[in-house]
């Protein structure tokens, strides 16, 4: 039976279900129909993938553009929920996030030996090391105490700024734009603001780096001659961005949803030598980053549709993630799970650059604090923990927590 989704008024956004699981009309959708024709709110019509081997399907084929002037589609990180702008968007030089090969190409060459496994695995120990010390600050504190801003936002701060030379004193100024950037219903002058923000500080952190190289990631890019000033910005909005972000909100989301599964989070404690893959599975479960646009280059089929060329097709990575059809009972959080192949890091070209430094910061930052603090529980009721619905990054606002006793 064809079904086609109209939504007057955005995605259904709302997580209904529960505060880890998808809405349940995504995953009607999911079940009905995995690959939907969609109506916007401005009324044109578009596409909305919810099916894993679509979405894994779409994301490695480049036909499937990312670039954002070829047709109307939003500014990176913008959401559903915002009217859709009319005219496309100019490209932003550096953030190939938004670019096809060969521009996407060319960018993300002079960032793989950056982000090599070989080189993420000689920083591990430096991670392990920084987490450490913010489990010793966090230890100090008298209970209870917000694990996000003591623990969870502090960790992949300080590794992002340390990795590309962002002084770490200048914390305040990246976290509260990049948080103002990324609400899903700030108007477009409070997003711009937000942005130019950002922009105009990395532009001189960039500058300054071009005449005083140091060891750092952004030091290394501005010794390549073939990248302008204002294509290393891009790359390092983009970064910084994605670097402490994403991974602050597994781990305080994350946190969350162990402490709601007592169980698990107990055998966790007991058999450390599990943590992989509960980090693997804990991003499957929990989606945090699910909402990704693309725009169809020419008449392309998919999940047994044909999707016409110009159309804008938007793809849920949380559905994807929780689809039965490729995940034995998706819905629950299952530590000893093979959860390999899911698409939070997401697929193809566009895959997650800086995937093997989060895995290290999730293992080192659920490992430490599961020893360090063996009586870790919530100090208010789930039902009041206060959820990121109005980001565009999925997680807790705050995650109050309390402890009888610490551990080294």
């Amino acid at each position: 039976m064809s079904e086609t989704v109209s939504v007057p008024h955005g995605l259904p956004m709302e997580r209904d279900a529960g505060p880890f699981d998808p809405p349940r009309e995504i995953t009607r959708l999911r079940e009905a129909r995995p690959v939907s024709p969609m109506v916007f709110p401005d009324g044109h019509e578009g596409w909305l993938v919810t099916g894993y081997d679509a979405a894994r399907q779409l994301l490695a084929d480049t036909r499937f553009s990312s670039r954002q002037d070829l047709g109307i589609l939003h500014m990176p990180y913008e959401t559903p929920n915002m009217p859709t702008p009319t005219e496309p968007s100019p490209q932003v030089p550096g953030m190939f996030i938004a670019m096809d090969p060969p521009d996407h190409t060319r960018l993300r060459r002079m960032l793989t030996g950056a982000f090599t496994v070989k080189r993420m695995k000689m920083l591990e120990e430096r991670i392990i090391e920084i987490t450490e010390r913010q489990l010793d600050e966090l230890a100090r504190l008298a209970p209870p105490v917000d694990l996000v801003r003591e623990f969870a936002l502090p960790v992949p701060s300080l590794v992002i700024c340390e990795l590309l030379g962002v002084p770490y004193a200048d914390r305040e100024t990246f976290q509260v734009n990049s948080a103002k950037f990324l609400v899903k219903d700030a108007s477009l002058d409070e997003k711009m603001a937000a942005y130019n923000a950002l922009n105009t500080y990395l532009t001189e952190l960039v500058t300054d780096k071009r005449a005083a190289p140091g060891d750092d990631i952004l030091s290394d890019l501005a010794r390549q001659d073939e990248l302008t000033t204002e294509e290393l910005t891009g790359i390092a909005f983009l970064l910084l961005l994605a670097g402490h972000e994403t991974t602050a909100n597994m781990l305080a989301l994350g946190a969350f949803a162990l402490l709601e599964h007592p169980e698990q989070l107990a055998e966790l404690r007991a058999n450390p030598d599990l943590m992989p893959g509960a980090v693997e599975e804990l991003m499957r479960y929990l989606s945090i980053a699910d909402i990704f646009f693309r725009y169809a280059a020419e008449d392309i089929e998919l999940g047994g549709e044909t999707i016409p060329e110009g159309s804008t097709v938007i793809v849920s990575l949380l559905a994807a993630n929780r689809d039965p059809k490729r995940f034995d009972n998706p819905d629950d959080l299952d530590i000893h799970r093979k959860a390999r192949g899911h698409l939070s890091f997401g697929h193809g070209v566009h895959q997650c650059l800086g995937q093997q430094l989060a895995r290290i910061e999730m293992r080192a930052g659920f490992t430490g604090l599961l020893r360090r603090f063996p009586t870790l529980e919530l100090a208010i009721p789930a039902s009041e923990v206060r959820l990121r619905t109005d980001m565009n990054i999925y997680g807790v606002h705050e995650l109050p927590v309390t402890w009888t006793d610490t551990a080294r």
